[in-house]
């Protein structure tokens, strides 16, 4: 019976895409998916046990399989994404028409003595509706849920968070699920998950610095399983792969939550203070930069495809003074500041103050270089933070949309 509808589900799929372009997104029964390029699929094989489907030199047994659809047509087109804050003001939504994805942040689980109790928007859903009719404008566009370690909401507290609900299979599967309710009430078309970081304890989140990185796995796992193909799931992810070993590690392993999301958006930013760059493709004055990003997450074998590069809209002078693009825009010379320097090595622009360095930011030529660069790396596209950060003319969102359709084709 399985072969049977593999067989016909197969057949739907070869009259549903171009053979010219044809790909096929194979689902496995443990989740994992794998998107064949090659539209001569044959299967091989003789009897239910062992027949496969055969691409080339991979062969696939039908027994792994569950499912076979279509690959998105749309998938390789570049990324364009926004994360639209809920803070941000009603005339700050960003252009639909120039953006592939918007990221709604954010939402909050609530967790009280370690048991989880679901979770709460940000702000007001007003807000969130705002983003959402933004689709009345672009029908294509991808509106994101995104979730945060953080806590604002009145009444809640940083009790356990999601450390705690990716240490219990019930709490994965709830979280999960009351995802897919959430998502399928309001037309929602993903989640976008900013625990930042498993094992770190930053704005005062819960960790587990022995099981956080292995139980952010197991939750990827269950949202996909819960998700189906019918969800995005996407990540924040951290400028490194898992660091540490035994007892002690942090960020997320990148390559073990990879079968199960549709791509990453790499926080490429905040690698430094001044008088280091924080935004630089490369400089040594910062602790890590964009090569360095790009380079471990390629030798963890994490497909360059389903990487978003991210692009700060903001200056950052140090960890508790960061500068929107319109203010930086505003620094007057008669106050001692001295806007669009350049350094060829980082390919970004900075300020100084009274002549000295105050710090690195991102304008539409070092948008350019940056896209250039994601092109070069076979990346995805660029996504940026924040919507209420740009100027009136959303300059650098029309830059970003720009040179990513420009260089990323």
């Amino acid at each position: 019976m399985k072969t049977t509808n593999l067989l016909m589900g197969l057949a739907l799929a070869a009259l549903t895409v171009a053979p010219a372009s044809a790909q096929y997104l194979i689902t496995l029964n443990d989740m994992t998916r794998i998107t064949l390029d090659d539209p001569n699929l044959t299967f091989v094989g003789e009897g239910q046990d062992d027949a496969a489907i055969q691409v080339g030199d991979e062969t696939v047994p039908l027994a792994q399989i569950s499912s076979i659809t279509p690959a998105d047509p749309d998938a390789q087109k570049p990324y364009v994404i926004a994360y639209h804050p809920y803070y941000a003001g009603s005339d700050q939504l960003p252009p639909a028409d120039k953006l592939t994805h918007v990221n709604y942040s954010f939402a909050e689980v609530v967790v009280k003595d370690g048991v989880y109790n679901g979770f709460k928007l940000q702000g007001s859903f007003a807000t969130m509706r705002r983003t959402l009719n933004l689709k009345n404008d672009n029908p294509n566009l991808k509106v994101m849920l995104s979730f945060t370690h953080s806590v604002v909401t009145i009444g809640n507290k940083q009790d356990g968070g999601f450390s705690a609900i990716a240490a219990s299979d019930e709490y994965r599967k709830k979280f999960a699920q009351d995802c897919v309710d959430y998502m399928e009430q309001y037309g929602i078309d993903g989640i976008d998950l900013d625990w930042e970081f498993p094992g770190l304890s930053w704005s005062g989140a819960a960790c587990d610095p022995a099981h956080d990185v292995d139980n952010y796995t197991l939750l990827v796992k269950q949202m996909r399983e819960t998700f189906g193909d019918r969800y995005l799931l996407t990540f924040a992810g951290y400028c490194m792969n898992v660091r540490g070993s035994g007892n002690n590690r942090k960020y997320i392993d990148v390559k073990a939550v990879e079968p199960y999301v549709d791509f990453v958006n790499i926080m490429t930013y905040d690698f430094a203070s001044a008088p280091g760059y924080h935004n630089a493709i490369k400089h040594s004055s910062s602790y890590w930069d964009i090569v360095r990003t790009i380079a471990d997450y390629r030798k963890a074998g994490f497909p360059m495809e389903k990487i978003v590069l991210g692009i700060p809209f903001y200056l950052r002078h140090d960890w508790d003074s960061t500068m929107t693009y319109p203010k930086i825009m505003a620094l007057k010379e008669s106050d001692g500041y001295k806007v669009d320097n350049w350094n060829e090595t980082a390919q970004v622009p900075y300020v100084t103050l009274n002549g000295k360095f105050y710090g690195s930011y991102d304008n539409p030529r070092s948008i350019e270089r940056k896209a250039k660069y994601a092109a070069e790396q076979g990346l995805r596209g660029l996504f940026y933070w924040c919507t209420y950060e740009d100027d009136a003319n959303r300059t650098l969102t029309n830059a970003l949309y720009k040179y990513t359709m420009m260089y990323m084709r």
